[in-house]
């Protein structure tokens, strides 16, 4: 059919379900049978343009997809027009079990209901609010409705004392710990092959903040979890590579800092810095939002009495 290879690339991003296989002239097409029957579609059509103007543009390939996107949107919206109600409400998505992922608390709804309206979204709030789970949740949807072509998550390297230098292992078995909690979030939502195919065609990307320097996001829903460990340059470094059609959402629990004492937070200091800026808006949930045991809504009430008796 003569498709160049970053044309197929290009078709393989806009439907991560699937994989494309190359053979000579022929393609082979794997993957859940609504999305074979789309990319046969697509192939169609681009063949057809093909002989008809000679080649095929980039620009041929992205105006494709765009007009086969919208069709599905159109579909869609006949199908169940109220598609985009639970926006704003307590449903985000189900499990690959079938069961249903919501925004249980106020804190919760509110971080749903400022990504809908804001590029980029902070969290803050303590340890058990839901923060990374609601957030994880929110960029998985944004994948499966094709808003976003990949999901970037990002850590910090920075935990309690230790340093990677410490922890057995190569490289990666060193960070591993660090993004934990972020595949646990994954492997609740998505199945795990799916999950496995989603990170080998870097689909989904989990990475150390480190990782972040030099690149520009675009068309990503990213996350930056444990913002609380982050320092001010490094806040701004992840800040300044959101790019085009890119969503960011910053958790972090100020009152759980692991940075060494001389170095402040970015976390901290960027609600002065970018407090009255449109399109960014700051969440904060408190021990109301807490869902998991009740002990550690106690836990962390006791703590800020504590505090709060240091300071006086």
């Amino acid at each position: 059919m003569g498709f160049h290879d970053e044309h197929l690339k290009k078709i393989d991003s806009a439907y991560p379900d699937t994989k494309l296989t190359a053979r000579g002239s022929n393609i082979k097409i794997s993957g859940p049978n609504e999305d074979r029957a789309e990319l046969m579609e697509i192939f169609s059509e681009l063949e057809s343009m093909a002989k008809r103007n000679g080649d095929l543009t980039d620009s041929d390939v992205d105006t494709v997809l765009a007009l086969k996107k919208n069709d599905d949107d159109r579909s869609q919206k006949q199908k169940n027009p109220l598609r985009d109600v639970n926006v704003s409400g307590d449903f985000i998505l189900n499990t690959h079990n079938g069961e249903a992922i919501t925004a249980k608390t106020p804190g919760q709804k509110q971080i749903v209901k400022a990504s809908a309206t804001n590029d980029i979204v902070f969290t803050i709030g303590p340890a058990g609010t839901g923060k990374t789970y609601t957030s994880v949740a929110l960029a998985v949807r944004a994948l499966k409705e094709r808003k976003v072509k990949k999901i970037i998550l990002a850590r910090p390297a920075v935990e309690a004392g230790e340093t990677l230098g410490f922890l057995p292992g190569d490289l990666r078995e060193k960070i591993d710990p660090y993004l934990r909690p972020l595949y646990d979030a994954l492997e609740d939502m998505i199945e795990y092959d799916r999950l496995d195919l989603y990170l080998t065609k870097n689909i989904i990307e989990i990475a150390p903040l480190a990782y972040m320097r030099g690149r520009t996001l675009n068309n990503a829903f990213v996350i930056l979890d444990e913002a609380q460990n982050a320092t001010n340059m490094q806040m701004k470094m992840f800040l300044t590579r959101i790019g085009f059609n890119s969503r960011a959402i910053i958790t972090g629990d100020i009152t759980q800092t692991d940075l060494p004492q001389r170095q402040q937070s970015g976390l901290i200091s960027i609600q002065k810095i970018l407090q009255d800026i449109d399109g960014i808006s700051f969440v904060y949930l408190d021990e109301n939002d807490v869902v998991r045991h009740k002990l550690v809504r106690d836990i962390i009430e006791a703590y800020d009495k504590y505090e709060g008796k240091k300071k006086k």
